[in-house]
């Protein structure tokens, strides 16, 4: 396949190389060369057959639309834009195209997702929870996409929302904690990430998987398939 990379830093630069490694033809734009999403014309993406947005929370928007406008299939790993979700599920499924969101691409959060799911009815029975997300301190949103997700999956199991602790320090990849507690006893169930090359390897495969299909997707709900 042809893949346009937008966004050039840590993770963006590894979905590069990752879809190189996996035999795609890739290019890849920086903020400087696509700003406010002008360099998405259509004439410029009829050449890819799939667009991976790694970008940051304030260019997000711009290139989501630009991409739907020209019908262009797309993954989108930046979070920090959900507010304006339904909107944009409306656009995808009124252009006609294929559209992959996820607030992490990691196998392993998706199946920590999956646990969280089974340990939230803990809260309906005398258990208070807490999540805390460790990052990196050039990390753009906070509360993270991912620990805003753990918060949506325990809500939805248990009708309880959990408060969120966000920490910033050195180059941390990603760590995110619950903790269930009663007076008796204490459940901590903990993802860390090791390397970004997780969430790139699984936004490639999103890739791979979204081109030539139609419709709406969050990654936690297709990654069983991949």
């Amino acid at each position: 396949m042809n893949i346009l990379v937008l966004g050039r830093g840590k993770t963006g630069s590894l979905v590069a190389d990752v879809a190189g490694e996996r035999g795609h033809q890739v290019r890849s734009l920086d903020e400087v060369e696509n700003p406010d999403a002008t360099w998405l014309a259509s004439e410029h993406l009829r050449e890819f057959d799939v667009a991976i947005d790694f970008t940051t929370p304030t260019a997000v928007l711009a290139n989501i639309d630009a991409c739907v406008r020209a019908r262009k299939a797309m993954v989108v790993g930046t979070t920090g834009w959900y507010g304006e979700i339904e909107r944009v599920r409306h656009a995808v499924e009124q252009s006609g195209t294929g559209f992959v969101f996820g607030a992490n691409f990691s196998y392993g959060v998706n199946l920590f997702f999956q646990i969280v799911a089974a340990a939230a009815p803990a809260l309906k029975h005398g258990y208070s929870g807490h999540i805390t997300e460790r990052h990196h301190i050039h990390k753009k949103d906070a509360p993270s996409g991912t620990a805003a997700a753990i918060q949506r999956v325990l809500e939805r199991a248990s009708a309880v929302r959990v408060d969120i602790t966000s920490e910033r320090e050195g180059d941390v990849t990603g760590t995110h904690r619950l903790e269930l507690t009663s007076g008796v006893d204490r459940i901590v169930l903990t993802h860390e990430a090791m390397s970004r090359r997780t969430f790139a390897e699984g936004a490639v495969l999103a890739a791979e998987w979204i081109a030539g299909k139609t419709g709406f997707y969050d990654f936690k709900d297709i990654f069983g398939q991949l």
